[in-house]
């Protein structure tokens, strides 16, 4: 080979060697937190290198001796215990961390979180000045942390007896556009137990409640805070009881009771089916989407007045509220085509309902259920016609259909 040809070829070799330690040192400065020393390593090694490469191409152009037989791999020898002087420790790391990374975690850095174990101990202690100053020490670094600031707010509510200092924090939480929206549910829905709990506030709480209703319209959030507003009711009455207590009259025992035949008329009366339908829909006509109160009436109407038509008419007008849950659809579902199976539906009208859920809500295991008992609704049919049917007498059918509602052209008002 003639020495231009050599030169050449020497070059190739060259870049190529070139090409592919700078590969290896940009994978080395992205996989190390010491920059520093891997550049004073790589520095180091290219310059052992280069040194090498020049000896033994003059060791190599100089012509055979014998010397020169043993000085190349003595030098080669050299250059590799220098090298490898900077790079065994680093080299180990490369090849042993896949294994020990699997018990420590390895090189990863962890994400700064915030800490509230003083915070809690200090809460714990009594000692809730210092308790909230630590919190908002760490809320100071991370503003947006869900935990801190409920954390506060627990504080100044619960502990401190301060629910206004509470509602305060949250709303400053809360009106931050970043929040998502289940952690602003979730500020709120607290909020309104606090005041109505500590300090029997049922109007801040419909207020608070009313919060999440105007800020997500049309929602599964605003569907549970509706819900949570149609109980208000009740729990005012709750409040007012423990507030204003009256005298209760106590009728007189009975004598001899232990001399009675049979003291089964001492039982407390259940209320009546019809008064219980009418106080339902009486608390529909104030509050619409109280799920608990449909559900119950339209279980009135199935079980106690054997009106298959209306119950499923309260049951489907849930069942197409939007925002429903999955899971509470395919419940009032299974619940349709329970009635529709007592009341002697059939077997085309139940298939269809449990169909519903199929095709609704596919690959989910309220569809899995609701094809186990397609299986075997011919079975549960025939079940239920062998059981013994008690029909109710004329009076009690219509005594609960007798409580309509204003101007309801369901047929509720007569019948």
């Amino acid at each position: 080979m003639d020495q231009p040809s050599a030169n050449a070829h020497l070059i190739a070799v060259l870049a190529g060697a070139a090409g592919l330690y700078g590969l290896f040192s940009y994978y080395a400065l992205k996989h190390t937190d010491e920059r520093r020393k891997m550049v004073f390593r790589l520095i180091y090694t290219a310059v052992v290198l280069m040194a090498e490469t020049w000896l033994v191409h003059h060791l190599v152009t100089a012509g055979p001796t014998f010397l020169g037989s043993f000085e190349i791999p003595v030098s080669i020898a050299i250059a590799g215990v220098m090298i490898s002087t900077v790079w065994t420790p680093q080299l180990s790391e490369w090849f042993i961390s896949p294994l020990t990374n699997m018990f420590d975690g390895g090189r990863e850095r962890l994400e700064p979180k915030p800490l509230y174990s003083a915070a809690q101990a200090r809460r714990k202690r009594g000692q809730w000045t210092e308790a909230i100053a630590e919190v908002r020490r760490q809320l100071a670094q991370f503003p947006d942390d869900f935990e801190g600031i409920m954390l506060l707010a627990g504080i100044l509510a619960e502990d401190m007896k301060d629910v206004p200092g509470a509602e305060i924090a949250l709303n400053n939480f809360c009106n931050k556009a970043t929040v998502p929206p289940r952690q602003v549910f979730a500020a709120f829905t607290q909020l309104a137990d606090w005041q109505l709990k500590l300090i029997a506030d049922v109007d801040g709480a419909r207020a608070s409640l009313q919060k999440i209703i105007e800020r997500f319209p049309g929602t599964e959030l605003a569907l549970q805070a509706q819900q949570r507003v149609a109980h208000l009711a009740a729990a005012e009455q709750m409040i007012m009881a423990k507030h204003d207590r009256q005298a209760v009259y106590v009728p007189e025992g009975v004598h001899n009771v232990g001399l009675l035949a049979s003291t089964e008329f001492l039982k407390p009366k259940e209320p009546e089916p019809g008064q219980l339908a009418a106080a339902y829909v009486k608390q529909l006509e104030l509050h619409p989407h109280d799920n608990e109160a449909r559900e119950k009436l339209a279980m009135i109407y199935a079980t106690h007045f054997q009106r298959l038509d209306l119950a499923t008419m309260e049951l489907e007008q849930l069942i197409r509220e939007p925002k429903q849950s999955p899971r509470q659809v395919a419940e009032w579902l299974n619940q349709l085509a329970s009635y529709q199976v007592n009341l002697g539906a059939s077997v085309a009208t139940v298939c269809a309902t449990l169909q519903r859920i199929v095709d609704d809500f596919p690959h989910t295991p309220a569809a899995e259920r609701a094809q186990l008992r397609l299986g075997r609704i011919n079975s549960e049919i025939k079940g239920r016609e062998a059981t013994a049917n008690v029909k109710l007498g004329e009076y009690e059918q219509r005594a609960g259909l007798k409580y309509g509602r204003p101007g309801d052209q369901s047929g509720r008002s007569s019948f």
